[in-house]
């Protein structure tokens, strides 16, 4: 089983200066090697560039400048090339799928912040002694540099990355273990609808409230924008703005993931089995097609873009997906199941008569069946039909 760790770490002024050039040195070797590819592809020959040329390039760069390309470690090197290797392999299969390609980008110093490091003492060294608080990680051309573990961690370590966010950077740590013991059986079972009034709701009637991080926020971040428009561009004024904007998007992010730990553990916790709707949030938050006007041309008629924009912010806001990934994650530690189901009319379908209508459902929040008149809340409708197909499709896979 794969684990992941992150660690803040606090490194001094010297060192935070090589961190940084080593991530402006990586940035550089990735805009070089896309740059080849691209002139080879622009070549009447065609000529393709694969990784393992690009790869063996690296000896003969790292002798050719050996102040920026030579001091670092030779496979984090390579692991950057890797990931150009990979963004290239997603281009490629978004273009044979038929979605919108998005061909691979030169990065700029601020958009390049992540060196991964694939092994464990090859140009790295994790040194953490339990219960020892002088955790240290070493780095090949910045030297050891305090982490502040605030747990400890479990298995062998397998890569170590570095990784800035604003003015902090952290070591993340991914980590080979045993699969934990399952927690103790609950013999409960749960279905689970995700919404923007409330943030979830089961079947057994109970909510939880949706904290709407982004909206609480969103006066602090405003005025932050405000301030970021007037500054000169390229001061020393703009570039703070532009800092507090980011950490201010930060703390929202770092909310919202605590929110999802917590409500994921809880359900993880009381419930042996989680079905939930099988969503597809990047269908769900697209931007409605335009609707030319027949009778004027070169205009539209109104189709609805300013409220689906507005719906849109909050369905990112709640987080639905990162959510799902966190439950699914826990539950396989603690040895739960979570079921995926078809989300289609579940909050249409009467549950006590099966009766399946647009007209059952009259408001948002209101759930009033046509033919036998049930009256509930429509999200507890939704769960408990989740709930009835995950156990349908649970019954059909162990059969």
């Amino acid at each position: 089983m794969i684990r992941a760790y992150k660690f803040l770490m606090r490194p001094t002024v010297g060192q935070t200066q090589a961190l940084g050039e080593m991530l402006r040195d990586h940035c550089s070797l990735y805009n070089g090697a896309l740059q080849e590819r691209r002139d080879a592809y622009r070549h009447p020959s065609k000529t393709s560039v694969k990784y393992g040329m690009q790869s063996a390039q690296l000896k003969e760069i790292r002798a050719f400048d050996p102040e920026r390309q030579g001091r670092w470690s030779f496979s984090s090197q390579q692991a950057t090339l890797r990931r150009l290797d990979k963004a290239f392999a997603a281009f490629f299969r978004r273009v044979k799928s038929g979605e919108t390609p998005g061909y691979p980008r030169f990065r700029g110093q601020s958009w390049f912040d992540t060196v991964e490091f694939p092994k464990d003492g090859d140009g790295c060294r994790w040194d953490a002694t339990p219960h020892d608080p002088q955790t240290r990680v070493r780095f090949q051309g910045v030297g050891h540099v305090k982490v502040n573990q605030h747990r400890p961690v479990a298995g062998r370590v397998k890569t170590v990355s570095v990784k800035r966010e604003g003015r902090q950077w952290f070591v993340v740590l991914t980590t080979e273990q045993d699969q934990p013991e399952p927690l103790p059986a609950t013999g409960s079972m749960v279905g689970i609808d995700l919404g923007i009034a409330n943030f979830l709701a089961d079947s057994g009637g109970d909510f939880v409230p949706n904290p709407r991080h982004a909206r609480t926020a969103a006066a602090k971040l405003e005025a932050a924008q405000r301030a970021v428009s007037r500054c000169k561009r390229h001061s020393n004024r703009r570039r703070k703005a532009v800092a507090k904007v980011g950490d201010l998007h930060r703390k929202v992010r770092r909310r919202r993931l605590d929110h999802a730990h917590k409500t994921a553990l809880t359900l993880v916790r009381a419930h042996d089995v989680i079905a939930h709707e099988d969503l597809k949030i990047r269908n769900m938050s697209k931007t409605p097609a335009p609707r030319p006007d027949p009778a004027t041309p070169g205009s539209f008629l109104p189709n609805g873009a300013a409220a689906k924009a507005g719906l849109n912010r909050w369905i990112m806001d709640a987080g639905w997906g990162v959510f799902l990934t966190i439950l699914t994650s826990k539950a396989e530690s603690a040895g739960r199941e979570v079921i995926a189901v078809d989300p289609r009319n579940t909050s249409r379908r009467c549950p006590e008569c099966g009766h399946t209508a647009k007209e059952n459902r009259p408001t948002q929040e209101k759930f009033h069946c046509t033919a036998c008149g049930h009256t509930a809340h429509a999200d507890t409708v939704g769960a408990i039909n989740v709930l009835r197909a995950g156990l349908v499709r649970r019954s059909a896979r162990q059969g």
